[in-house]
């Protein structure tokens, strides 16, 4: 009932191959949205809160910035381009 034959071994070895392409096409396809959804410049209504650069240059390009901490409510905020949280007691301008 269970014995291993030729025809349920490459049944298997098919079925295995099909999910491995088939995840692989997924892959590919998600990437693909991912690079037409950074050239329209990231307006596709995906749902997702997506942080800007301050400067407007890629991520890449501008490497890593520091973070500090706001004395008054503790945030850890970039060193550059920082922002009013909104509380009147707020360190950071606008």
């Amino acid at each position: 009932m269970f014995g291993f034959s030729l025809q349920k071994l490459i049944f298997t070895a098919l079925i295995i191959v099909v999910v491995i392409y088939g995840f692989k096409a997924i892959s590919r396809l998600q990437e693909r949205r991912a690079a037409a959804e950074n050239e329209r410049g990231g307006s596709g209504d995906t749902g997702r809160v997506k942080a800007r650069p301050a400067s407007g240059a890629a991520p890449a390009e501008r490497g890593t910035e520091d973070m500090v901490a706001c004395r008054v409510c503790g945030t850890y905020v970039a060193s550059s381009g920082t922002r009013s949280c909104g509380r009147d007691d707020c360190p950071y301008p606008g």
